[in-house]
């Protein structure tokens, strides 16, 4: 996978795009974190040695010209999936749109992580 991407006539570091979706999607409510418990990998990572596993939290590449995204998600309980995985869509079309001014393909979203509630 290339580290940039060229969409439009211009080139796009995926790690801008990854920063584009992520601070979209976090807004929308449901969402607990775009990626892995970001803590906890962390941990793990320091205590180990090893690096935190995982799938990149976003991936982006262009296909015909339009911006195809994937997002790994921790999810709070309580959210139905389908309502929050187009909300999720919905912000990160506007996001893309408002900041490269690109047109997006897809977004896929994975739920990779439920989170509860303290009681």
């Amino acid at each position: 996978m290339s580290s940039e991407l060229v969409i439009s006539g211009i080139g796009v570091s995926q790690a801008v795009v990854s920063t584009i979706v992520s601070q979209a999607v976090e807004r929308v409510e449901g969402v607990a974190s775009v990626g892995e418990n970001a803590i906890a990998s962390s941990l793990i990572s320091v205590f180990t040695s090893q690096p935190a596993a995982g799938e990149p939290p976003v991936e982006s590449e262009v296909i015909d010209d339009k911006l195809h995204v994937s997002v790994r998600l921790s999810v709070f309980y309580g959210y139905p999936f389908t309502k929050l995985a187009e909300d999720v869509r919905s912000a990160v079309a506007s996001a893309v749109k408002g900041q490269m001014g690109v047109e997006i393909g897809a977004v896929d979203v994975c739920i990779d992580n439920l989170v509860f509630p303290k009681e």
